[in-house]
């Protein structure tokens, strides 16, 4: 039965993601409240037709912010753009080589950055300034990779320069994927080895999955020190998860 019910959940995804697609080419034509509910509408269905459960503590940002995330797998921007539709992420550029899900990734605004090369950290701290001069919320994951949702793996401070260059304040955001038996569900770990399908498989099979978005208080983030900054946002998120 957990096998037939997840091939129907993986059957309605596929539907969605080609609604998607469809959103997707339409979305340059609407204006910013259209896009953003676009995005909003289609994040939330995607949970739902895996059985993921939202739970949402704290308040969305509007306006120039910094999101400081933690990260467990591809669920997370799902997740948070339930919630804050308007954020463009900052994603690894080995995406832009995934088919479809480029398509998907790039109606966001995302932000591509190289990791293996130091030097692109560079470029993408200042458009991710300018997007924050201009108004824009960006959210990034500092840990620069999932972890396994038991530890927060060590934050990277190289882009939340970006938030001190610009005079914005960043948001911590803790992420909690659970389910009955486990206050960390192993389904949604997407580490190691484990390719985008198991990923998707293993979260079609799992049985009452919860991700609890918390959006925490800002931080001011002008002429503090960015290590210092990594630092307090770390803690922050770890104390909330540990809560």
């Amino acid at each position: 039965m957990r096998s037939l019910r997840a091939l129907g959940r993986l059957a309605r995804l596929l539907l969605h993601v080609l609604r998607g697609l469809a959103i997707a080419r339409r979305l340059p034509r609407l204006d910013e409240a259209a896009r953003h509910e676009r995005i909003r509408w289609w994040a939330g269905e995607l949970l739902a037709l895996l059985g993921v459960e939202r739970v949402v503590e704290g308040t969305a940002p509007a306006g120039a912010m910094l999101l400081a995330v933690n990260h467990v797998s591809w669920l997370d921007i799902v997740a948070v753009h339930s919630v804050c539709p308007q954020a463009r992420f900052v994603s690894k550029a080995d995406v832009r080589g995934w088919p479809v899900i480029r398509t998907l990734v790039d109606a966001a605004d995302t932000l591509y950055i190289e990791r293996e090369r130091k030097r692109d950290a560079l470029r993408v701290v200042h458009q991710v300034a300018e997007a924050l001069r201009r108004g824009e919320t960006v959210a990034v994951f500092p840990e620069g990779t999932t972890g396994d949702g038991h530890a927060l793996l060590p934050f990277h401070a190289n882009l939340l320069q970006a938030a001190i260059a610009a005079g914005s304040p960043v948001q911590p955001v803790a992420l909690r994927f659970s389910q009955p038996g486990h206050a960390v569900s192993p389904a949604v770990a997407y580490v190691g080895d484990t390719t985008l399908l198991q990923s998707v498989w293993r979260i079609a099979c799992a049985e009452r999955l919860s991700v609890r978005v918390c959006l925490l208080p800002p931080v001011e983030a002008p002429q503090a020190d960015r290590r210092a900054l990594a630092e307090q946002l770390r803690q922050r998120i770890a104390r909330r998860l540990d809560g």
